[in-house]
């Protein structure tokens, strides 16, 4: 088949999905005999209008984090002017203990090329920007070559099959990052795309409406995008037959879990990796059937559900289902980007919230007061309890350092101390006996 010949001229056959491990589809010719494209296909026989919709009927959440309806955020989009409108694509990956979407990038990168020039068709975008973590090297050059292929078979560039937005040929750009937490914040990440330090933005204007270079901006994960292609071949039910769905008697204007997603799984188990199932299954379940067990046999005391920020996950919680509900049922942010470290029964709590919060100290951009001050003041008492330095009252001024941070919304402009708030104060809550037993009762604190 050849590489140079406009996609909508070849025969594109129904995708045989398969056993999602079988799917290393690294160049245009294996995506294309796996089904690839077909939902740009699909997409392009539909009117923009019509695809957003059945993204919307999808209930297709982010999966970069916040969970946010995928559908809903391009219908936000300020209307056509005839001028610039931008996608930039979240590859920035720097959630400790998340590493999902590079094994996208790394065996199946024209499945988010085609996600990100359907989102481009449905939403009238004539410009993508993928904003790659910067020590993703090989996965960068990985996409780069697929990014090149699909120049040559018209999905981006003069005679796209996308035709003309905005008066122009639409085209798609790696961007390498340049290693910095807050570069995932998407505002960030708008600022370190223009160049700048990447400090976020206060918010409103939302991106939708003045993002990258102040014009309308839709920003993605990548795991986000992987999907949509799927979506427009197999429809929204199909999509929607998957995953934990919406509890009952729970509004169809709250948002749900369907669909499948990648979980990440480290620490300490047999087989560390990442493993595709549905929303809502059990972290018990992800540990013993995809992990192997505990490594060595050891007994489970806790797990990180979503990447360091979203706060850990006691002994009495090994079932916890892991979906977006997962923060209200168990008291910690949320599902975030699904990256699960599993702790055992010898890891000390106590390093665990020194050393998350000594990551958050020194990734804060330093913008905000509250961030600027109180991480670093966290981890500083944090590592007085550690070496065994630390008081009672220590403990107190913890949860009310991380509570003044994180539980008063606006106290902030992004959600980086909100991260902190919930880490160190789920690890002190469900771990409190062992900050206890490390500190000096008896020792008296003058002014």
């Amino acid at each position: 088949m050849p590489l140079n010949e406009p996609i909508l001229c070849q025969r594109i056959p129904t995708p045989p999905w398969g056993d999602p491990r079988d799917r290393k589809l690294v160049s245009y010719a294996q995506f294309i005999a796996s089904g690839g494209y077909a939902g740009l296909h699909q997409a392009l026989a539909m009117k923009p209008k019509d695809v957003v919709d059945l993204v919307k009927a999808s209930e297709l959440r982010g999966r970069g984090g916040a969970g946010f309806p995928a559908g809903v955020k391009w219908s936000f989009l300020a209307p056509e002017d005839g001028k610039s409108r931008f996608l930039t694509v979240n590859a920035d990956e720097s959630e400790p203990g998340t590493f999902k979407d590079r094994m996208i990038l790394d065996f199946d990168p024209h499945l988010l090329l085609e996600g990100i020039a359907i989102c481009m068709h449905a939403c009238r975008l004539d410009t993508a920007y993928i904003y790659i973590r910067g020590e993703y090297h090989s996965q960068a050059r990985t996409l780069q070559t697929a990014l090149d292929e699909a120049y040559a078979n018209r999905i981006f560039g003069d005679g796209s099959v996308l035709g003309r937005i905005a008066d122009r040929w639409p085209q798609c750009h790696v961007h390498r990052g340049a290693g910095a937490y807050i570069c995932g914040e998407e505002t960030g990440l708008l600022e370190s795309l223009e160049g700048k330090r990447g400090w976020p933005r206060i918010k409103p204007p939302f991106p939708a409406v003045a993002g990258a270079f102040g014009r309308p901006t839709i920003i993605n994960n990548v795991e986000t995008l992987a999907m949509v292609g799927p979506i427009l071949v197999r429809g929204a039910d199909w999509f929607k037959s998957m995953g934990k769905g919406r509890a009952p008697g729970v509004p169809p204007t709250v948002p749900a879990s369907f669909g499948p997603k990648l979980f990440g799984i480290s620490g300490h188990v047999n087989r560390p990796g990442v493993y595709e199932e549905h929303l809502g299954v059990k972290l018990s379940d992800l540990i013993e059937t995809y992990g192997q067990g505990m490594r060595g046999g050891a007994k489970f005391k806790a797990a990180i559900p979503g990447g360091i920020s979203m706060g850990v996950l006691g002994p009495d919680e090994y079932h916890a289902e892991l979906d977006f509900d997962i923060g209200r049922k168990h008291n910690c942010l949320g599902l975030g980007t699904a990256g699960v470290v599993v702790m055992d029964q010898d890891t000390d709590m106590v390093a665990v919230a020194r050393n998350i919060a000594g990551f958050f100290a020194h990734e804060s951009c330093g913008q905000c007061t509250p961030c600027r001050e109180g991480t670093a003041w966290m981890y500083k008492i944090l590592c007085r309890i550690e070496q065994g330095q630390g008081t009672a009252k220590d403990l107190d001024l913890l949860l009310e350092l991380a509570g003044s941070m994180g539980a008063m919304p606006g106290t902030t402009i992004c959600g980086l101390a909100d991260g902190a708030n919930w880490a160190v104060r789920t690890i002190l809550n469900k771990f409190w006996d062992e900050f206890t037993s490390r500190v000096n009762t008896h020792r008296v604190v003058t002014a």
